[in-house]
């Protein structure tokens, strides 16, 4: 059985590996100059691999066809990852919200983990190449076209036009072609949605796609001037429409966000954009942050007292300043209504109230998900409707299969998206090789062979 693979990051080498320890002669071909580019960057450089958390808690995880991933998730889990990982020479680790990283904190070790058992299991691997077609007869997949990507250096994550010049130099011939490419972020990896055309072209359906795991553009000029300022422990509020008050709360939750020069990100806003950014398309929301979550109103204003009867003759801009970061401070009081230059004494019963209402409902419109090159993960892609849950292979053509980010699954942050790539990368390997059943990887399940780099041997 001869598999190919296309893509080299965590679905396709997972993919290859369970391929070739099932049996499978298996070749990876990959566009960049080496494999995982887009791992080394995960969790800060840290790579949260995944999530120790139960199968099913994980699939809550999913915001999108969660449903599907039961036969992937339950066939292999966070342990089974795990095991591979070290028994490959990447020791692991568990931190807070179970998350999983390897014990250096390198993302590299993963990367190097994944190599090492492709080399054991005998995957043949060839760098900077890049697939322009599928080979389809008679409803089956039984090759691809490639060409050498020395000369195709498109990222601009234009991926119907990027195709217009691929010329194909060479044939290979398969009885099974996994597509694991990948979405459309992060395209200076390699992610420039390649494998949608593939999947187009062989007549599946690309569901719409949009960055996911990102942060939000403001309406508001300021918050450029606290670009930088990463509050705690801070609680949000999300609703419809551009009032801060009126309108049902869509979504809450507590935390750290990240002001940027063009609007706010952070945990919770990378959150707030997988399960809120298709709301957008019907205008922009509106943000309420509260500043003191722990305090009542009540108590909000006593502080003010104490620190008025404390200071007199100190303007509110320094006044603030006991309550918030120094960068915060005046664009909340402009917020209010008051100007930082008002002397504390002067403050009226009506301008505390002011201050303490906007504390606690801090208002920013949100009006839309920043780009592709800043999104941890795509929302959208190949329509699982069209795919074997069992066994990810396509239901309109033979032979064919996907894994990770091409599909219109996606999560969460901590771990469940690159879940998410070794279970689906896990079943379409073990599925093309034509298994019966769901063998786990071990460390050396076939004989050891050099990696290749070159085009073809």
């Amino acid at each position: 059985m001869k598999v190919i693979v296309i893509g080299g990051g965590a679905a396709g080498m997972m993919a290859a590996i369970a391929a070739a320890q099932t049996g499978a002669h298996v070749t990876l071909l990959e566009r960049n100059e080496k494999l995982g580019k887009k791992i080394y960057i995960t969790g800060k450089g840290r790579c949260n691999y995944t999530n120790g958390a139960d199968t099913e808690t994980s699939l809550a995880q999913v915001m999108r066809n969660r449903k599907f991933l039961y036969s992937a998730f339950y066939g292999y889990t966070p342990e089974d990852v795990t095991g591979l990982l070290e028994a490959n020479g990447c020791p692991t680790k568990e931190e807070r919200g179970q998350r999983r990283f390897p014990v250096s904190d390198h993302a590299s070790d993963v990367t190097r983990a994944l190599e090492l058992a492709m080399k054991h299991a005998g995957v043949r691997v060839h760098l900077k190449t890049r697939v322009t077609g599928l080979i389809v007869k008679e409803g089956a997949v039984c090759g691809v076209r490639c060409v050498q990507d020395d000369s195709v250096r498109d990222i601009s994550g234009d991926w119907e036009h990027s195709f217009a010049h691929a010329t194909p130099v060479t044939e290979i011939d398969a009885d099974a072609v996994i597509l694991a490419t990948g979405g459309l972020s992060y395209p200076t990896t390699g992610s420039t949605g390649d494998g949608y055309v593939l999947a187009q072209k062989a007549g599946h359906t690309v569901t719409p796609l949009r960055p996911s795991l990102v942060g939000f553009v403001t309406k508001e000029d300021f918050c450029r001037e606290l670009a930088g300022l990463a509050p705690r422990n801070v609680r949000v509020r999300i609703r419809a429409g551009e009032s801060a008050v009126t309108g049902k709360v869509l979504w809450e939750d507590f935390g750290e966000l990240l002001f940027t020069h063009r609007g706010v990100s952070g945990p919770l806003m990378l959150t707030a954009s997988a399960i809120l950014g298709d709301r957008l398309k019907d205008g922009p929301l509106t943000m309420t942050i509260d500043w003191k979550p722990a305090l009542t109103d009540e108590q909000l204003d006593a502080r003010l007292l104490r620190e008025i009867e404390a200071a007199p003759a100190k303007n509110l801009h320094n006044l603030i300043r006991s309550l918030l970061p120094a960068s915060a401070g005046d664009v909340l009081l402009r917020a209010a209504g008051l100007s930082p230059e008002k002397k504390a004494a002067e403050l009226t019963r009506a301008e505390r109230t002011a201050i303490v209402r906007t504390l606690r409902a801090f208002p920013v419109t949100l009006t839309a998900l920043g780009g592709f090159s800043e999104a941890v993960i795509t929302c959208g892609g190949v329509n699982v409707k069209e795919v074997d849950s069992s066994t990810m292979e396509s239901k309109l053509v033979r032979g064919l299969f996907f894994a990770g980010e091409i599909l219109d699954v996606d999560a969460l942050t901590g771990g469940f998206n690159l879940q998410i790539a070794w279970s689906t990368g896990h079943l379409a390997g073990i599925s093309a090789a034509g298994a019966s059943g769901g063998r786990r990887l071990s460390a050396h399940s076939a004989p050891s062979m050099t990696l290749h780099t070159s085009l073809f041997l």
